[in-house]
């Protein structure tokens, strides 16, 4: 049998990459992992393969004429991959969607525990619109609606397809519900267009105190936000998502009623970025048509499921996922000029500290999150 070479370049920055990809059935592999920066026509004119994260723009201008056949993206986000031209070159490629899932959950449920720490919510009052049910939205409606929070959820393309029955509209949101959180994709155009979906207008219906974004940062204008901030005190925010990163707003990050800000890191528990990487993984070897030999579970270090049905869930939150001191290390810049503030966003989110699924670790988390 013929061993067959295969030219890999893949983003250094995606998890577990050199002992995934470096080995892979019935081909002799030569993978160069490099900076995402480094990713140039040039660099993959020759590859078989291109493996990234977000910090590169999949198109025309850096694919053609190269012998490239399949790309993936080690991200739940697939804004910056031409997917319409990629289709017509008979380029294959594959997203993360998915693999972050219950890591995101897990962010928001630790920011409503947090806020609710504070007084700001109260689980057993407080209604929340959920802006876009897909995969995260509906799974965090569920986990919310078994913590007794009235949930109401808002989602047009879902709404026209199945009908009105468990959605609303977003001016029904808007008047209902005392916190919104957001998780759409990224639509520039058309009827379900999102980008800058919570402007000043937007925001000026909203009958509610909080917003919460870990979804897309153009889907909220940021500058706005600040204005709606000031606009009343019992207004707050928790920002993962940001306009314009790496350069995000200094004065909304700087706001005392920006009560989290982190740095676009609520998909990036261990486990989260262990799954984007086992994603794109199966999605080469399927489309090599090969076997799968890498197996994500015994790759990631082991962790010790405790017995604590009787615990309180902030406590568990503050135990597992201490969200306050993400948050704590995002402020901690915000006095900086605007290119180091930048610098050191990617580098908090580059070097974000070890954090492991709360379903892994606790008892009672698990069964929360069992059957949905």
């Amino acid at each position: 049998m013929t061993i067959q070479c295969l030219k890999i370049i893949a983003d250094e920055n995606i998890w577990g990459v050199k002992q995934v990809f470096g080995q892979l059935t019935d081909f002799d592999v030569n993978l160069n992992v490099i900076p995402s920066s480094c990713i140039t026509a040039d660099v993959v004119r020759d590859a078989d393969v291109l493996l990234t994260r977000t910090g590169v723009r999949v198109d025309a201008q850096l694919l053609q004429g190269s012998t490239v056949r399949f790309a993936g993206t080690a991200t739940i986000g697939d804004d910056h991959y031409d997917k319409t031209w990629l289709d017509e070159q008979s380029i294959a490629w594959a997203t993360a969607a998915g693999s972050s899932t219950i890591s995101v959950v897990e962010y928001i449920l630790a920011s409503l525990l947090e806020m609710q720490s504070q007084d700001r919510v109260d689980f057993k009052t407080m209604s929340l619109g959920i802006v876009g049910v897909g995969r995260i939205g509906s799974l965090l409606a569920h986990i919310c609606e078994r913590l007794g929070i009235h949930v109401l959820r808002n989602d047009p393309p879902r709404q026209r397809c199945e009908g009105k029955h468990d959605f609303v509209s977003l001016d029904e949101l808007l008047k209902q519900a005392d916190v919104i959180t957001l998780h759409t994709p990224l639509i520039r155009e058309g009827d379900d267009k999102t980008e800058q979906l919570f402007d000043s207008k937007t925001l000026a219906y909203f009958q509610g105190t909080g917003i919460i974004n870990a979804a897309r940062g153009q889907c909220v204008n940021n500058k706005a936000l600040v204005d709606w901030l000031h606009a009343d005190k019992k207004h707050w925010g928790v920002m993962d998502c940001w306009q314009h990163e790496p350069n995000i707003l200094q004065e909304l990050l700087a706001h005392p009623q920006c009560m989290l800000a982190t740095p676009h890191i609520a998909g990036h528990s261990l486990d989260g970025k262990a799954a984007n990487t086992q994603y794109i993984y199966k999605a080469l070897c399927k489309h090599l048509d090969i076997e799968e030999t890498w197996d994500m579970e015994a790759a990631l270090p082991a962790v010790v499921c405790i017995s604590d049905e009787n615990e309180p869930w902030d406590v568990l939150m503050h135990r597992f996922y201490p969200i306050q001191q993400d948050s704590e290390a995002l402020k901690a810049i915000a006095s900086l000029d605007d290119t180091e503030r930048g610098k050191q966003f990617v580098h908090l989110r580059r070097h974000y500290p070890i954090r492991r699924r709360w379903v892994k670790q606790s008892m009672k988390a698990k069964a929360l999150f069992e059957g949905v």
